[in-house]
């Protein structure tokens, strides 16, 4: 469902349904994104109806919602479930991600100024501080702040959109978090090459570096899932997930 709430012909009645899909919505990504709902999951729409106090239909039409960024994949006659992430999948993700960072560097270049050099700066020194106390959670955090900030920098909404359902989209790869395990201070050095490119505003080279960057991750990646066999994390469902698929089946 299309939420529009500057839609005059919508009735009020119309409205508030469609502000609770997305108070539904957001909420299951949360729980999504934070792991609390497991790659592979189903989502209970009676059960999350029960939870969140709303009936069955804002849930429904939220998990499509959800279907529509890619964060959910709906199965006739089975219902809706958390997306699991394959190798393939997450390198797709990073071959785009790297297009999509690379393209806003190189459009930011040409904007640059004080406030966007002053916000770059202060997040590289909270990553410095991450880094220094090995703090691979905050690390990422930031890290991510980082890469947005760079985006939505460009003034370009569309981009901006795009760029982030990737990286919603990426999350549920749950070896990323594994990746940047002993490559943080690594990780930001290219952070501040690429915004000194920035600074000096050559829009090449800031579109090479910030590429690249993404692409080194990707074969951090790749090396962390060698590690693991092969196999990526993502698949591998969490106690909840296998508790909750057990009662269903019972």
């Amino acid at each position: 469902m299309t939420i529009d709430h500057d839609d005059p012909t919508a009735s009020v009645a119309e409205v508030r349904a469609r502000t609770l899909v997305g108070v539904v919505q957001a909420a299951l990504e949360r729980q999504i994104l934070d792991g609390r709902i497991g790659p592979g999951e189903r989502l209970n729409e009676q059960a999350i109806a029960d939870e969140l106090s709303v009936s069955r239909g804002p849930v429904r039409e939220a998990c499509r919602g959800l279907a529509e960024i890619g964060l959910v994949t709906l199965i006739p006659n089975r219902g809706a479930f958390v997306k699991q992430l394959t190798r393939a999948d997450a390198i797709d993700v990073y071959d785009l991600r790297a297009g999509l960072l690379g393209l806003s560097a190189s459009l930011l270049a040409a904007r640059m100024d004080p406030h966007i050099t002053g916000a770059l700066d202060g997040v590289i020194e909270e990553m410095e501080e991450a880094a220094r106390a090995e703090d691979a959670r905050r690390f990422g955090k930031i890290n991510t702040e980082f890469h947005d900030c760079i985006v939505r920098s460009t003034g370009n909404a569309r981009l901006t959109r795009l760029y982030r359902g990737l990286v919603k989209e990426f999350q549920l790869f749950r070896v990323h978090a594994i990746v940047q395990q002993g490559s943080l201070v690594a990780s930001n050095s290219e952070h501040r090459e690429i915004v000194l490119a920035l600074k000096a505003g050559d829009a090449g080279l800031s579109y090479r570096l910030s590429s690249g960057h993404v692409e080194h991750g990707k074969q951090r990646m790749l090396a962390a899932l060698e590690k693991l066999g092969g196999v990526a994390a993502a698949t591998t469902k969490p106690a909840r997930g296998r508790r909750r698929e057990e009662q269903d089946q019972r």
